[in-house]
């Protein structure tokens, strides 16, 4: 009887919010957007939380870090190859991680570790029965408007949990998620990699992309393109 009871409460709960939910602009209904700067500290503050955690648990207390720009790839940035999340991030986590009593270095040269970390995007259709559960799956708030899967690809998890979680965080124009996958390097030697799943707001997925660079145009006349010039033979 007590396990009917619960059941019916638990369902009374997905269909609330459900309902209530899915007219805000924000990952939870009836909280306010937040401003992306702040939006950017808190994935921040949970990434060097994460790598504080990691570097203790695997015996790093006084290793040095530094902590490389991603452009998208790992690898160095080139001239302009930042972008908006990026050129912030960076420089967030890099502060965040100095709270945290974390020695950050300022150049890799004299750094025992190196902190790389991957931006990627992905964007979930509002056609839910297109989605292989679980997804979005199991769910830890971080502040108004974030959330957190950690360690993707996602667990199987209890299915009342998860529908829980997908009804009370279902939209009707889909939603966009960012990965960020961090490494941390010992030389040539993975210490620790992690990838979690940061559920945004949608209308700004856009500072999480690496800027595509201008496509050229070729310019022609309005009667198409102009034919080579011919050449005449002649005979001296």
């Amino acid at each position: 009887m007590r396990n009917g009871l619960l059941v019916i409460v638990l369902l009374t709960g997905l269909a609330l919010a459900t309902g209530c939910t899915q007219s805000k602009g924000s990952l939870f209904g009836g909280q306010e957007t937040i401003e992306s700067a702040s939006q950017w500290n808190v994935l921040a503050n949970d990434v060097a939380n994460r790598i504080n955690s990691e570097l203790m648990r695997q015996h790093y207390l006084t290793a040095s870090v530094f902590v490389r720009h991603s452009c998208g790839t790992p690898e160095k940035c080139g001239e302009g190859g930042t972008f908006p999340f990026d050129e912030g991030f960076n420089d967030l986590l890099t502060t965040q991680l100095v709270n945290f009593g974390v020695h950050t270095m300022v150049a890799p040269e004299h750094a025992n570790l190196v902190v790389d970390y991957k931006v990627q995007t992905l964007y979930h259709p509002s056609d839910w029965r297109s989605w292989h559960w679980p997804k979005p799956g199991v769910l830890t708030a971080l502040a108004a408007g974030i959330s957190v899967i950690r360690d993707a690809p996602w667990e199987i998890i209890p299915v009342a949990a998860a529908v829980d979680m997908f009804r009370a965080n279902y939209r009707h124009d889909g939603q966009y998620e960012v990965i960020i996958t961090v490494s941390i390097v010992d030389k040539n030697r993975y210490v620790t990699r992690f990838s979690d799943v940061y559920f945004i707001n949608n209308g700004d997925f856009w500072q999480y992309r690496p800027t595509a660079p201008a496509p050229e145009i070729q310019l022609t006349s309005p009667s198409g393109p102009a034919a080579p010039a011919t050449t005449r033979k002649t005979s001296l």
